[in-house]
């Protein structure tokens, strides 16, 4: 399968009114944070039966699709980056961590982002250096900032809560509610697998978080804590 026979098949799967519709939930309108991105109007569903069709298309072929306007085509490249990480080898590993780090920039949507860091930065950063993930959390950059938080899911599943933390407290201060609750939807995360961890970080840090990220945070304790908090803050 090429990259046109991909982009035909995308083109016929489209449909206006999803597109519209995903436009709008997307924020795409001027000023907005997916101001320009664009829609075919394919579901989430579609394009993960498509990135198992197409799962061997080659890395260049995919990372030209991951330059497309359309978010669609997008996600379906990351899907596919994503697949070939989890199934390949060390060298092909890093080459595919390289690539999405040079590329970045066209991973600039939420669903974009919670769909591909902790499958390929995260994993790829587990037993490895952290820093990349403290420079991202410091970037100007709304898309870098949630990649750096988001990537921790893969530490989180291995019970390594440290860096999930650490980048929850650079975040403490960032004005994007986007960033806001991504950290504490990873903070809850901590919750649901070691409870006390995260006691100590709200103890620490409740009455700085932003209310979004504290709320999230608190969405699986039980229904006093949560008001212990919300109080605290």
């Amino acid at each position: 399968m090429n990259l046109h026979q991909i982009h035909s098949i995308l083109r016929r799967k489209s449909d206006s009114k999803s597109a519209i519709m995903s436009a709008r939930y997307f924020k795409t309108g001027k000023g907005e944070y997916g101001e320009g991105d664009q829609f075919l109007g394919i579901s989430v569903p579609e394009v993960r039966k498509f990135a198992k069709e197409f799962r061997e298309l080659a890395l260049p072929e995919t990372l030209k699709l991951l330059k497309s306007p359309y978010n669609e085509e997008r996600l379906l490249a990351l899907f596919i980056m994503a697949n070939q990480y989890k199934t390949g080898d060390e060298k092909s590993q890093a080459r595919i961590f390289q690539i999405f780090l040079k590329n970045r920039k066209f991973v600039n949507n939420w669903n974009l982002v919670d769909s591909s860091a902790h499958l390929i930065v995260g994993e790829h950063l587990y037993k490895k250096d952290r820093k990349i993930l403290q420079q991202l959390a410091r970037s100007k950059s709304l898309w870098d900032r949630r990649i750096a938080i988001i990537s921790t899911m893969a530490f989180i599943r291995k019970n390594d809560y440290k860096s999930t933390l650490k980048i929850s407290t650079i975040l403490l201060n960032d004005e994007q509610d986007l960033i806001h609750k991504a950290c504490g939807w990873m903070l809850r995360e901590v919750g649901k697998r070691n409870l006390s961890v995260l006691e100590v970080f709200l103890n620490g840090n409740c009455r700085k978080m932003p209310r979004t990220m504290l709320r999230y945070s608190l969405e699986r304790m039980p229904l006093t804590k949560r008001k212990y908090y919300m109080n605290k803050k």
